[in-house]
């Protein structure tokens, strides 16, 4: 039995049995919006503590076949899982443009331009990981002129299924800069209400606009749940080596 080694920055991993390569991604970067969503529709409760949602998580991060982490030595496995926790372990700042293929996206330059079927999609999905990429259909479009760091991006036309692949880091960002930006809103508006609305409102039309205000993004309280876990997997990916 020769032990196979494959490379990281960050480690070196030995495999027994085996004559694949295993490829660790080394940032958000180098993991899809497709491989999150898979193992977003694993990580339940039932499974959140099981060796098998450990076994799911290198099998999609790191492309290989659920047989082949079976080989892997389980010392082995637990750096792998470290390593990713490392990975997730940052904060994640909005990226306006990126590349995808052959096409160059663009976010959204004026969300206020949005579109009323547009705000309807991108807040019945965003709070969503199994339809994220219909949220990420309306942030990020294909540009059609960019002169500097401005730019034009194509009219929405629905969901763009090629954004499935597009890189996890730019979906957190996202995520990060939308629920910001929802809650300042919303409490701008808030304020509002409180200091400048007529006195001789009555509390039931009080109480009605506040909900108006408050329902800038029905998906911004979803957003408020995820956000904190975005940095982190599952307890099992803390196991100390």
């Amino acid at each position: 039995m020769l032990p196979f080694s494959f490379y990281t920055k960050h480690q070196i991993i030995y495999c027994i049995n085996m004559k694949v390569e295993i490829n660790v991604p080394d940032s958000l970067k180098e993991i899809t919006l497709d491989q999150y969503q898979r193992f977003e529709k694993l990580n339940t409760e039932e499974n959140k503590e099981s060796t098998f949602l450990l076994q799911k998580m290198v099998e999609i991060f790191c492309n290989l076949n659920l047989k082949d982490v079976a080989n892997i030595k389980y010392k082995s496995v637990q750096e792998i899982v470290v390593h990713l926790n490392k990975i997730f372990d940052q904060k994640h700042s909005l990226t306006p443009t990126f590349t995808l293929g052959n096409v160059e996206y663009g976010f959204i330059p004026v969300l206020d331009d949005m579109s009323l079927g547009e705000f309807i999609d991108l807040d019945e999905n965003l709070g969503d990981w199994g339809n994220m990429h219909k949220a990420m259909s309306v942030l990020y479009r294909p540009i059609k002129f960019k002169k500097g760091n401005k730019y034009n991006i194509e009219e929405y036309k629905g969901m763009n299924d090629n954004l499935k692949y597009m890189p996890l880091d730019i979906v957190f960002g996202a995520m990060v800069f939308f629920y910001h930006l929802s809650n300042e809103l919303t409490q701008t508006i808030l304020n509002y209400l409180q200091k400048e609305l007529p006195k001789n409102l009555t509390i039931q039309q009080k109480e009605r606009l506040g909900q108006s205000g408050a329902g800038i993004s029905q998906s911004m309280v979803l957003l408020k749940e995820m956000l904190p876990s975005l940095t982190r997997l599952p307890n099992l990916m803390s196991t100390n080596v």
